[in-house]
């Protein structure tokens, strides 16, 4: 009988092994705790959790264990115990459990924010390190949060050291032979893992929260970095391409609209009638505020009394979908009026200039084009996509960091502009005072003016300059009543403006905070608020058609009496038919069309799924799909995944 015996040079990984483990498992018992009011709770689920977790965390754990097994392996008898092999020792273990520390301590926060493991936000986030840096020292006590990581590093250190670990790897005697076997193994674990086993086979409950419990954090952040960009054509259903486009057309095809070409495209020309008014237009992108958040839509803690307020005195579009759950996404969304594509937001990806955006349609009708930021805007690539597209920029740049040989300007707010801000951007209040600047500015230069507003109070740390409101606490509520404040104080100032009578405001959430719920895609935590402010020859009004972030500014246009030639894929609302309302929302992987009692879901390995919608519940049932809207599903998805790819979405010159 052979018995494997496992050799005392490896002692030392042993024990890092049952610490990773250890770790992994706390970690995911405190995010099931932290979950436990979204979970469907039962004795056989939670053991499927923690045993698939389980083997996702030794296929995890056997990367590290892989560089160092081969370390073991490799080093001769002789040279075990000596000064390079101590110090290299010791600074690898000591490196590899600070890493598994830090994520391990990171995952609660990240869960707390997103409701899922490590993924393409993570990802995303490690780019900018000035701002994540930041954003922890300012929203925990950086000092604790070091001596948390330093005093569990020494414990998992000692704690290897009482059990002899160091000593025994140290003056370990064992043959390359005896450690063969050993390493065999695990090489052959992460083969088996690396190879066969994929993350999204986590996914094996109804429940999502359960389907993230069942994953590794770490294996999670770098399966997402792999999966930054999806081709389309590769991981979801299709259909034909000259099926796609007569479907598409026939659904994105208005009354008052004209298609312009015979090719696989949706470029049409949109005719309104009536003399065209051409206000200034400032659109306000509110950061991660949910329509539930407002008195409107039942909140009776007095959060949004401002936006409230005004929203009676607008078009107020009450049945409107964010894309996605990102600021990046809503940007898409509303400057290319574009369903989210699979992967990360055309903001960030290569060959996403010269589009034609509505930047395009202002500048065709005459009007200057700001985009204008209270943080740095290198940040998620947002001041080189809109300035590669047309827009002059205002942020707080910290660094000249636009493409070269691109004709925009670009302000910044200055130092004596800033009363407060934290890690992403400048406080609200700053912001609009800026606004306010540049607006007057632009009303001198006699000519129309479209500006694009992003805030930013509403994001982690939620943090803002004290005495504007009742509570200093920082927190999303008080977050919240703070952006309120300073909108209602901005419109108080812009109301005096010589410009004011002659501006029309547009205000809607990028996206909404708390995306998570118990599917992959939460239905109500894609309600947004939206309106269309001062104007002319309008009463207000409620509008309540399903209706996407994709629509605002083709409604606009409409109210507008503007005729342009358009390759959006948003519809003006205010001419929406009840066959006409649909939504589209997505998250990295999955995309949706929303129906008034319907969602069609697209996934990955081709994959689709069909559920009844019960608005008033937020419920969603799974049942049987309609071929018919299926592909229309697969029709706005597919076409627009390939005219990005192929160039169909950017400006074309004019022959």
């Amino acid at each position: 009988m052979i018995t494997i015996k496992s050799p005392k040079r490896f002692s030392l990984l042993k024990t890092f092994s049952i610490t990773f483990l250890v770790f992994a498992f706390l970690v995911r018992l405190c995010l099931y705790i932290l979950s436990i009011k979204f979970i469907d709770f039962s004795i056989p689920n939670i053991l499927k959790v923690f045993g698939i977790g389980l083997c996702y965390d030794i296929g995890t754990l056997s990367y590290p264990l892989t560089l160092y097994a081969l370390y073991l392996l490799l080093i001769p008898v002789k040279f075990h115990g000596s000064k390079v092999d101590q110090i290299t020792t010791k600074f690898t273990y000591g490196l590899f459990l600070f890493i598994c520390i830090f994520s391990f301590l990171a995952e609660v926060p990240f869960w707390q924010e997103y409701q899922r493991r490590f993924n393409f936000i993570a990802v995303d986030y490690l780019l900018y390190t000035y701002e994540v840096i930041e954003n922890i020292h300012q929203t925990f006590p950086l000092p604790l949060l070091i001596g948390v990581i330093v005093i569990l590093l020494i414990i998992s250190i000692r704690i290897a050291k009482i059990k002899g670990a160091y000593t025994q790897t140290f003056e370990s005697l064992d043959s390359f032979k005896t450690k063969l076997i050993p390493s065999g193994m695990i090489v052959a674990v992460l083969l088996l893992f690396h190879f066969n086993i994929k993350n999204i086979q986590a996914e094996v409950f109804k429940n999502v929260n359960e389907n993230e419990l069942a994953k590794s954090g770490l294996y999670s952040f770098f399966a997402a970095y792999k999966s930054n960009e999806l081709n389309f054509n590769e991981f979801y259903p299709t259909i034909n391409s000259t099926e796609n486009y007569a479907i598409l057309r026939h659904h994105i095809v208005a009354k008052n609209d004209r298609l312009t070409t015979l090719k696989k495209d949706i470029n049409r020309y949109t005719l309104n009638n009536g003399e065209e008014a051409k206000p200034n237009v400032i659109f306000i992108g509110l950061e991660s505020l949910n329509a539930r958040f407002m008195e409107r839509f039942g909140n009776t803690q007095n959060w949004t009394p401002a936006l409230d307020s005004l929203a009676k005195e607008a078009v107020f579009f009450t049945n409107l979908y964010a894309t996605g759950t990102r600021t990046i996404r809503g940007m898409e969304g509303v400057s290319l009026s574009i369903p989210p594509t699979p992967g990360r937001s055309i903001v960030k990806r290569e060959n996403n200039e010269n589009l034609f955006t509505i930047g395009e349609i202002f500048r065709q009708k005459g009007y200057t084009r700001t985009f204008i930021y209270g943080g740095d805007g290198h940040f998620d690539n947002m001041t080189n996509y809109f300035s590669t597209n047309g827009f002059d920029i205002v942020d707080r740049k910290k660094a000249h960091r636009l493409k070269a040989d691109i004709p925009t300007k670009r302000m910044r707010i200055e130092d004596d502009e800033v009363t407060f801000e934290n890690a992403w951007a400048v406080c609200d209040g700053d912001l609009f005072k800026k606004l306010l600047k540049v607006a007057d500015a632009q009303h001198k230069n006699k000519q129309p003016f479209f500006n694009f507003v992003m805030t930013s109070s509403n994001h982690p740390p939620y943090s803002f300059p004290k005495g504007i409101i009742e509570s200093n606490k920082k927190n999303r509520e008080n977050a919240v009543k703070y952006l309120d404040k300073t909108f209602q104080q901005f419109f108080e100032k812009a109301k005096n403006r010589p410009w004011f009578k002659n501006t029309v405001f547009v205000v809607m959430s990028d996206h909404c905070a708390y995306s998570a719920g118990r599917t992959e895609l939460n239905v109500q935590n894609h309600h947004i608020p939206a309106y269309i402010f001062n104007l002319k020859n309008q009463k207000p009004k409620e509008i309540n058609k399903l209706s996407s972030q994709i629509d605002i500014f083709p409604t606009l246009f409409g109210y507008l009496n503007w005729s342009y030639h358009t390759p959006f894929f948003g519809k003006d609302i205010s001419k929406m038919t009840p066959k006409d309302e649909r939504a589209f929302i997505g998250n990295h992987r999955k995309v949706g069309l929303l129906k008034p009692n319907k969602l069609l879901i697209l996934e990955t390995q081709k994959q689709h799924a069909t559920y009844q919608w019960n608005k008033i519940e937020n419920k969603l049932t799974e049942t049987q799909t309609d071929t018919i809207l299926l592909k229309e599903t697969i029709s706005y998805y597919q076409s627009a995944y390939e005219l990005f790819k192929s160039g169909g979405l950017k400006i074309q010159p004019k022959k």
